[in-house]
């Protein structure tokens, strides 16, 4: 019998205590989010125990069946391998490997209950990493000073008030690729979105997924076929939504059009334009200051908006109805580095939880990622992160000098065969050239745009060539490069063309230098423990200014010619930058403070661009 037929014939009453695992209020203030394809592929298997969100990226089927087969023989457990014979063999990976998932954290989480219940030094240390509000820190440490030794109340304590760490998963809504059998194109439903949305449904797990990069109407429909999406008579969801946004009016926007549906945002996870990690999506030069204010002003709009809808869509489809609004949470991730950061999302900002991404990259406790990548990471400095176009989607992509999926892309590129073998096809995207689609990075892509190229090498100059050049043989193979360090880290075989690995770093990564234990970033969240001296770190809304500021400078610098319109869309873009200038200015108003001095220089540098001339 297969893992997958194992785990889904849990009892009714595992499956009520789940969901009633969802009720309790999370004991950390910080999530870990996605990173990559593969570093958090397995983080709630590292972290969830103690409590702690982490967000896995459900992508790579392929990365995904030879996590289950390794993790299955690790701890035990039934494995039946799918091939890609097996029909729906993608959604049937994911919903296995989640099922997995679920079964270890839910086996971790109550071996370490048990811990904590029979060691006092076990339970002293996991306090010490409870952040000072938790409600479940303050009745332990109550506990102890009571000077008491009840097993009985403490083990209450631990299951009224501790749970373990969501298993969420990221489904970019962009990589839903048309899949074809014997050349005849297959069902909307088995696009490569909608089939690991369907794995995610599929699972025992009482989770989360966190839709990013822009609405996918199709995909959104898609969600109305599973109840597991509606509310129960309890008003609480067995599966939850999350969309991550960069302003109020995308949240708005996308939060309403499913409420139409009758399915409820549980999460809008807002994220830095460009202080962030991966593909980096600019906004029109509005700041994360600003959009966080207009959330904490706008929340009870947004939820009332939503509410309105949803209700009315959930009574035409005879579902139950809430009597009131369910919950809504607002996050933020995005370049945050210190407890102080941290501290004053959640103070000025009322939010519900911050992401912590790249630092946890240094924390091996907690990512998957190889010693010669986490080496770089460490070692890196500001001047080595830099926003990059090698993404084959074509969005700007932050990632760092130096790994190793450079060396032999370059030597590809010298030895004349440029581009990617693209075993996985994820980013197969394009459809310029055949109706199954290419991947821009990969060599039969290339290899055609290079051949066009050269057909008007003599027509255009050296220049124009040149960037034409660069332009096309940059593209990385994220889909082999980002799953690479998994491969390297738990020892898996890595067949096929050498690609190394990718890694994809926000600019906060250059403000921590060696790796950390997992006890050590959460002291450093939290405040008490600092694990860098980070005096010469701007502060993470300054980094980003800092970064619009650059990026609209670039923008005005690499254009061939400039437009009327283009022009009018570049002021607009600095009126933005200006207005949020304005805005912290307001907040951040202790005179001559490092942060206002930072501001002001930000602030000469963007009034000094000029764009009605055509730059030389």
């Amino acid at each position: 019998m297969s893992l997958f037929i194992l785990l889904r014939n849990k009892s009714n009453a595992n499956i009520n205590q789940e969901n009633n695992m969802t009720l309790l209020k999370s004991v950390h203030t910080f999530h870990i989010p996605v990173m990559g394809l593969a570093f958090t592929i397995d983080s709630p298997v590292r972290v969830a125990q103690y409590g702690i969100d982490s967000v896995i990226s459900i992508m790579d089927d392929d990365l995904i069946e030879k996590m289950t087969a390794f993790y299955a023989e690790k701890f035990k457990q039934p494995y039946e391998e799918i091939s890609l014979k097996v029909d729906d063999f993608r959604a049937k990976r994911i919903t296995n490997y989640l099922n997995l998932l679920d079964t270890v954290v839910t086996q971790k989480f109550e071996s370490f209950k048990s811990e904590l219940i029979e060691k006092r030094t076990q339970l002293e240390d996991f306090i010490a990493i409870l952040p000072t509000t938790s409600e479940l820190k303050i009745k332990l440490e109550h506990l102890i000073d009571s000077g008491k030794n009840n097993i009985m109340e403490l083990k209450t304590i631990l299951d009224h008030h501790f749970s373990p760490g969501s298993i969420d998963v990221n489904i970019m809504t962009k990589i839903d690729k048309d899949n074809f059998s014997d050349d005849e194109q297959l069902p909307v439903i088995y696009n490569d979105a909608h089939a690991a949305l369907r794995g995610f449904v599929n699972s025992t797990t009482s989770s989360s997924v966190v839709f990013s990069a822009g609405m996918n109407p199709r995909l959104y429909s898609y969600m109305e076929t599973f109840d597991a999406f509606y509310p129960n008579a309890n008003g609480q969801f067995q599966k939850k939504i999350i969309l991550k946004v960069s302003d109020f009016r995308s949240a708005m926007i996308q939060g309403n059009f499913l409420a139409k549906k009758g399915l409820w945002v549980s999460e809008y996870r807002i994220e830095s334009g460009l202080n962030c990690g991966g593909h980096a999506f600019a906004t029109e030069g509005f700041l994360l200051g600003p959009i966080l204010e207009e959330f904490k002003n706008k929340k009870d709009e947004l939820i009332q908006s939503a509410y309105s809808l949803f209700t009315n869509a959930l009574a035409s489809k005879n579902k139950i109805v809430p009597n009131e609004p369910p919950v809504l949470k607002i996050t933020v991730q995005g370049g945050v580095g210190t407890a102080e950061e941290h501290q004053f999302l959640l103070d000025h900002y009322q939010v519900d939880a911050v992401g912590w991404g790249s630092p946890f990259l240094l924390v091996p406790e907690a990512t998957s990622v190889d010693a010669e990548t986490r080496k770089l990471l460490a070692d890196a400095k500001e001047k080595d992160l830099y926003l990059s176009n090698i993404s084959p989607l074509g969005v700007p992509f932050n990632t760092i000098k130096g790994m190793t999926n450079d060396f032999f892309k370059s030597q590809r590129i010298a030895s004349g065969k440029a581009g990617s073998s693209c075993p996985k096809k994820y980013l197969a995207l394009s459809k310029e050239y055949k109706k199954e689609g290419t991947c821009t990075a990969s060599k039969k892509h290339q290899d055609k745009k290079l051949e066009e190229l050269e057909a008007k090498r003599n027509s255009i100059s050296f220049e124009a060539y040149t960037k034409e050049y660069n332009s096309i043989t940059e593209k990385s193979c994220l889909c082999v490069g980002l799953a690479n360090a998994s491969h390297i880290e738990l020892g898996i075989p890595i067949k096929g063309q050498a690609q190394g690995v990718v890694v994809c770093p926000g600019p906060n990564m250059a403000y921590f230098s060696r790796e950390f234990s997992l006890k050590e970033m959460i002291q450093h969240i939290y405040g008490k423990k600092e694990i860098e001296n980070h005096t010469d770190r701007p502060n993470m809304f300054v980094k980003e200014l800092g970064l619009y500021v650059s990026y609209l400078s670039n923008q005005i610098n690499e254009a061939f010619e400039i437009t009327p319109q283009q022009i009018k869309k570049w002021e607009t873009f600095k009126t933005n930058l200006l207005n949020g200038i304005d805005y912290y200015k307001s907040i951040f108003q202790e005179k001559n403070s490092k942060i206002q001095n930072d501001i002001l220089q930000l602030e000469l540098q963007l009034n000094k661009l000029e764009f009605n001339t055509i730059p030389v």
